[in-house]
């Protein structure tokens, strides 16, 4: 199984899946990132796409160079020993606080859609990603391959049946702009959205780089990575616009949208959001993981089980209340590895420096 190296299909995929969860396919993300700035949201998707891109090769790449089994190999060549251990920080206590949301999010869904007890949902997202991360690295990149182009179609299916059912509100999207937005403007919000992503994201992409089949794989893996989060961003924005206002007053907009559909469409939703917090918990709980504890060690498994049960615990706390001010202070202290690599790229990669 070590041996296995993991195909373009299989690179995008992952990143993607590490990306996308209960923030993103619920339209929570979306709506806070990219909603609030109504049609200015679209072109602030086509930035945070061509950054995706970019900032993914750039730590795939580097994992490839270094043999990475975790982030921090990645994040001290690009910053070096000072930047790289702040960003280390950052980076491994937010990998946490995503899981806690992943947690959160799984029981919302399950209370609001199956009125199941959001206790249910918590436990079932926990030992499910614990499961999945006991296997290792081929077991997160399966998992996750298996699920994201499950979501694709469900968001873009759901956007453009909505669309051509209510066309785009001029007076509500209005409406929204007025809102307050957990940031500034739609450039800046582009770059804090891919900047907690990358936060998020890297701890899979690091050792990921390591294992793909080619440089190739890494290249075209990054940018059908990229592309993929942008279309479906578009197809939830675009959904989130034409069903203003009832969308944006919701935890889990995209649930409400299916929910105009017959009772199926809903439900199928609701099933795919899961299984894509399921994606994102997988990745959260796999990197924070492995940052502290040598990958197929006892030291791994017991931790993977210890985070698991505190993640647990945690996960009591509200889902929206997380998003909106848990991910956009990620996006700001994740500025700091964007610089990290953008520093990198400019000073040129490393040779490779595998152990």
């Amino acid at each position: 199984m070590a041996d296995k190296r993991v195909s373009t299909f299989g690179v995008a995929a992952t990143y993607i899946g590490t990306v996308v969860g209960a923030g993103f396919a619920s339209g929570q993300e979306v709506l806070q990132f990219f909603g609030h700035f109504g049609l200015r949201g679209i072109p602030a998707i086509a930035v945070a796409v061509a950054l995706f891109s970019l900032y993914g090769y750039l730590i795939l790449e580097l994992g490839r160079k270094l043999g990475a089994k975790s982030h921090l190999p990645v994040v001290r060549a690009a910053g070096g020993r000072i930047v790289g251990t702040a960003v280390d920080g950052v980076i491994t206590f937010f990998l946490f606080g995503a899981l806690v949301a992943m947690t959160a999010g799984a029981g919302a869904v399950l209370d609001e859609q199956f009125g199941l007890p959001s206790s249910v949902g918590n436990v079932l997202l926990v030992v499910a990603a614990l499961l999945t991360v006991l296997a290792g690295i081929h077991g997160v990149v399966t998992a996750i391959s298996l699920v994201v182009p499950l979501l694709l179609v469900a968001v873009v299916g759901i956007s453009a049946a909505t669309l051509l059912r209510a066309p785009l509100n001029p007076a509500a999207i209005g409406a929204l702009e007025g809102a307050r937005a957990p940031v500034p403007s739609w450039p800046l919000s582009a770059v804090v959205y891919v900047s907690y992503n990358i936060v998020l994201a890297v701890g899979v992409l690091a050792p990921l780089g390591a294992i793909a089949a080619s440089p190739r794989a890494l290249q075209l893996g990054a940018l059908l990575g990229g592309l993929g989060l942008g279309v479906g961003a578009l197809a939830i924005q675009l959904a989130l616009l034409a069903t203003l206002p009832q969308s944006a007053r919701l935890q889990v907009p995209m649930i409400y949208i299916a929910g105009r559909f017959p009772a199926l469409v809903q439900v199928a939703y609701s099933v795919v959001l899961l299984l894509e917090i399921y994606t994102t918990a997988v990745g959260n709980l796999y990197g924070f993981v492995v940052r502290i504890a040598k990958p197929r060690s006892a030291a791994f498994r017991w931790l993977v089980v210890a985070t698991s049960a505190v993640a647990l615990l945690a996960g009591r706390l509200g889902f929206s209340s997380i998003v909106r001010t848990l991910y956009p202070a990620v996006g700001y202290a994740g500025l700091l590895l964007l610089l990290a690599l953008t520093y990198a790229l400019l000073r040129g990669l490393p040779e490779n420096a595998r152990p």
